[in-house]
C-alpha cells in the first residue's frame, strides 16, 4: 500500500492588510473511526487526502472500557461509536500506509490510555519511527470520565496513578507527545457552565500535576518540570455563545499561566502557555431542522479562532447530522471544508488579536476569572478534584446546571431555532434519504472471530509472562508502561490487560448526581404531578420507574435529566447509574416491582440490548412491565423496536421532559 507523504501546513497569503506575519493554520482534524481497523484506515487515508492535517481517533466502547469483543459486556457495542482495537495486529492495520513519525495523532482514550499508548509505541518501534519524533496526544483525563462520558474502568485514585504513570514515562521517552489532554469538552456536554467547565478542568489538571511531581521526585526521574507542564494540553468545548467563549478561553489561559507559575514555579513563558485543541459543541445540535446545525457549527468555530492570543491550535468539528446518527465521510468532509474556508479564504489569520483593548471583552474576562477562581478555591477546600468527585459534589453540580438549561429551553427562555422557536419549516432535501453511516451488523461476529483466532495462534507462555509482569508492575507502582509495551509486542489484548488491572485495582460505580440535583416546580410540572397522584391512588402506590443504562454507553446526561424530571413530577425513581447488563436491569425491575422501565442508549446498540431485555422479561414472566427507550434512534429502528414490543421511543426532538412524563403516565395507565 502506498504511504502518505510528509504533511505540511498550507500557508495563508498576506494581502497587505497586516504586517505580513500571518498566523499558521491550526491542525485540522475530524473525529473518525468505526467498525474495524481496515474500514477506519480507509477513512483516515481518505480524510488526509482531503487536506486533513492530523488524525483524531474514535475508539469503540469495549476498547475504551477495556473489554475484548467476545466479552459479554461488549454485546451490541463492537465497532459502533468508533474503531475496535484489541491488539497490536489491529493497530498495524489501522495505520497501514501511514508513517507514525510524520503523523500527529490524537487518541480519545482514558481508562485504557496506558494500553493504547503502548500499542502505538510498539507499532512505532516496528515501523522504525524514533520515539522522540512521535507527535500526538492521549486524552488520559480520567477524572472527567466519572462526571460525563462514563468510560472509566477502575476507581478514581488508582486511575489517577495510571494517568500519572503515562505522563511520567512520556515526558522522558516521547518528548513531543502530549501524554494528557485535560478535557473540559465533555463537562460542557454534561451541562457545565463556562465557569464550571474551566474550574473543574483546572482542578483535574492540578490533581494530575501534583501526582506527577511526587512520582518524579520519588523515582528520581531526570526531567525538568517546566517540560512536564509544557506537555500538558487541554481539550475544550465551544458553545454557540461565541463571544462568551472568546472570553472564557482568554480567562482560561491567564489563570493557567498564573497557576503553574505560582504552584509549580514554572518560569518559562512557553511552558506556561495554554495549549488546547477543541471540538465545538455537540450538545446544541438538533434533530429538528438539522440543516441549522451547519451555521451553529460555523459560529461556534469563531469562538475558538477569532482571538489570536487564545486561538486553538487544533480544531475538529462535529458533523451536521450527529443528532441523527453516525456521520458519513461526506458529512465529515463538509465539516473539514468549514475549517479550510475560514483558515484559507478569509483574512482571519493576518491580524494580531482583534479584541486587544476591548473594554467589553476585558470586563467579561475579569468577571469570569473571578468566578472561576472562586469555584476552584471551593474544590480545593474540599481536598481537590478526587475528593470533590467522590463526595458527589462535581457530578451533582453538573446535573443541576443541565437541569436548569433544559428548563430554560422548555420554557422558551432559551430559544433554539427549529426546536422551541420558528418550528414551521420546508421539507429539507438533507433528510429525504438515508443520511447517516450504517455500521455493518456483522462487524461484531467478525471481530470476535478475528480476536479468538489471534489468541489461539500466539505464544501462550510469552503472553502469560507478560500478564504476570503487568500485574507485578501494577502492584509495585513501577514500570507499568514498559511492561505494557512488552505485552503489546507478544499479542496481549485490550481485555486481558484490563482484566489484570481490574483484579488488582478493583472496579467502581460513580455517583449519579441525581439525588443532589435541585427540584423544579413549574405550572406544567404541577399539572403532571396531579396526574401522577391520581395514578398513585389507582395503583395503590407511588408509580415507580426504573431508568436503566444497559451496555457500555456512559453518556448518562439524558438518563439523569429524565430521572430528575420524573422525581419532580412525583414518580418514585430507581436509577443505578451506567453500565448494567440486561439481566441486571430486569432483576432490579422485578425486585423493585416497577411500573415501567425506561432505557437510555446513545451508542447505537439499542437493537441488541433492548431485544435482550425484552426476552429476559418474557423469560421471567414479567413482560407486562412496559419498556420505553430514549436515544439517538433512526426512524427505521424506532419502528423495529415498536414491532418487538417497545411501548414508545424518544429521540433528541423530544426535548420537553415534562411531556415525556405525561406520555409515561398514559403508558402506565393503559
Amino acid at each position: 500500500m502506498q504511504q502518505i507523504g510528509p504533511l505540511k501546513h498550507v500557508q495563508t497569503p498576506s494581502f497587505g492588510y497586516s504586517d505580513g506575519m500571518a498566523d499558521k493554520p491550526w491542525i485540522m482534524r475530524t473525529y473518525a473511526g468505526h467498525s474495524s481497523a481496515k474500514e477506519s484506515n480507509e477513512l483516515f487515508r481518505t480524510n488526509l487526502d482531503k487536506g486533513q492535517t492530523g488524525l483524531s481517533i474514535a475508539f469503540d466502547l469495549p476498547t475504551q472500557t477495556g473489554y475484548d469483543p467476545e466479552d459479554l459486556m461488549s454485546r451490541g457495542e463492537v465497532g459502533k461509536v468508533g474503531v475496535s482495537i484489541a491488539s497490536l495486529a489491529d493497530m498495524r492495520i489501522l495505520f497501514e500506509g501511514i508513517p507514525l513519525a510524520q503523523m500527529n495523532t490524537s487518541m480519545t482514550i482514558n481508562a485504557t490510555a496506558v494500553w493504547l499508548y503502548s500499542l502505538y509505541i510498539a507499532l512505532a518501534d516496528e515501523q522504525g519511527a524514533p520515539r522522540e519524533l512521535l507527535s500526538g496526544t492521549t486524552q488520559n483525563d480520567i477524572i472527567k470520565e466519572y462526571l460525563s462520558r462514563g468510560t472509566y474502568a477502575f476507581p478514581p485514585a488508582p486511575s489517577l496513578e495510571l494517568a500519572t504513570d503515562l505522563v511520567a514515562f512520556s515526558v522522558v521517552n516521547t518528548p513531543k507527545w502530549n501524554p494528557i489532554n485535560i478535557c473540559s469538552y465533555h463537562l460542557q456536554e454534561a451541562g457545565a457552565t463556562a465557569v464550571q467547565e474551566v474550574a473543574f478542568a483546572l482542578a483535574a489538571a492540578i490533581s494530575v500535576l501534583d501526582s506527577v511531581k511526587v512520582k518524579i521526585e520519588e523515582q528520581n526521574i531526570d526531567v525538568d518540570f517546566d517540560h512536564v507542564v509544557g506537555r500538558i494540553s487541554f481539550f475544550v468545548n465551544g458553545s454557540i455563545r461565541f463571544i462568551e467563549e472568546v472570553c472564557k478561553l482568554k480567562a482560561f489561559g491567564r489563570i493557567w499561566s498564573d497557576l503553574v507559575k505560582e504552584r509549580y514555579g514554572v518560569r518559562s513563558e512557553s511552558a506556561r502557555r495554554f495549549r488546547y485543541g477543541v471540538q465545538v459543541n455537540s450538545l446544541g445540535l438538533t434533530e429538528e431542522q438539522p440543516e441549522n446545525n451547519v451555521q451553529r457549527i460555523v459560529l461556534e468555530m469563531l469562538g475558538v479562532s477569532l482571538a489570536k492570543d487564545s486561538r486553538a491550535r487544533a480544531i475538529q468539528l462535529p458533523a451536521w447530522n450527529e443528532a441523527l446518527g453516525l456521520p458519513r465521510p461526506w458529512d465529515q468532509q463538509w465539516s473539514l471544508r468549514m475549517q479550510q474556508v475560514l483558515a484559507l479564504e478569509t483574512d482571519l489569520l493576518e491580524y494580531d488579536d482583534i479584541f486587544e483593548g476591548s473594554i467589553v471583552i476585558e470586563s467579561k474576562v475579569a468577571k469570569l476569572t473571578h468566578q472561576i477562581r472562586t469555584e476552584l478555591d471551593r474544590i480545593s477546600e474540599m481536598g481537590g478534584a478526587i475528593l470533590a468527585l467522590e463526595s458527589g459534589y462535581l457530578k451533582g453540580a453538573l446535573v443541576a446546571s443541565h437541569a436548569q438549561r433544559r428548563a430554560r429551553i422548555e420554557s422558551g427562555d432559551l430559544p433554539v431555532v427549529g426546536v422551541n422557536a420558528f418550528q414551521s419549516t420546508e421539507i429539507s432535501p438533507l433528510t429525504q434519504s438515508v443520511n447517516i453511516l450504517l455500521v455493518d451488523p456483522e462487524i461484531e461476529s467478525r471481530r470476535i472471530a478475528e480476536v479468538l483466532a489471534l489468541k489461539s495462534e500466539r505464544d501462550q507462555a510469552a503472553v502469560a509472562d507478560a500478564l504476570a509482569e503487568i500485574d507485578a508492575a501494577a502492584e509495585s507502582g513501577l514500570g507499568l508502561v514498559e511492561a505494557s509495551i512488552r505485552a503489546a509486542k507478544v499479542g496481549v489484548t485490550t481485555g486481558e490487560w484490563s482484566n489484570v488491572l481490574r483484579s488488582r485495582l478493583g472496579e467502581y460505580r460513580s455517583p449519579t448526581g441525581v439525588v443532589e440535583s435541585i427540584g423544579n416546580r413549574t405550572p406544567e410540572i404541577e399539572l403532571v404531578r396531579v396526574r401522577v397522584d391520581e395514578l398513585a391512588t389507582r395503583l395503590g402506590h407511588r408509580p415507580r420507574i426504573l431508568i436503566g443504562k444497559p451496555g457500555l454507553d456512559g453518556h448518562s446526561n439524558g438518563a439523569e435529566q429524565i430521572a430528575v424530571r420524573a422525581r419532580d413530577c412525583g414518580f418514585e425513581v430507581i436509577y443505578q447509574g451506567i453500565r448494567l447488563r440486561p439481566e441486571e436491569i430486569v432483576a432490579a425491575a422485578i425486585a423493585e416491582d416497577v411500573d415501567i422501565i425506561g432505557l437510555s442508549i446513545l451508542s447505537g446498540s439499542h437493537r441488541t440490548l433492548v431485544a435482550e431485555i425484552l426476552n429476559s422479561l418474557a423469560e421471567a414472566k414479567a413482560n407486562d412491565i412496559p419498556v420505553i427507550v430514549g436515544g439517538i434512534i433512526p426512524p427505521a429502528d424506532a419502528d423495529w423496536l415498536a414491532s418487538i414490543g417497545v411501548a414508545a421511543t424518544f429521540t433528541p426532538k423530544d426535548y420537553d421532559a415534562t411531556q415525556i412524563m405525561n406520555s409515561i403516565v398514559d403508558i402506565i395507565s393503559e
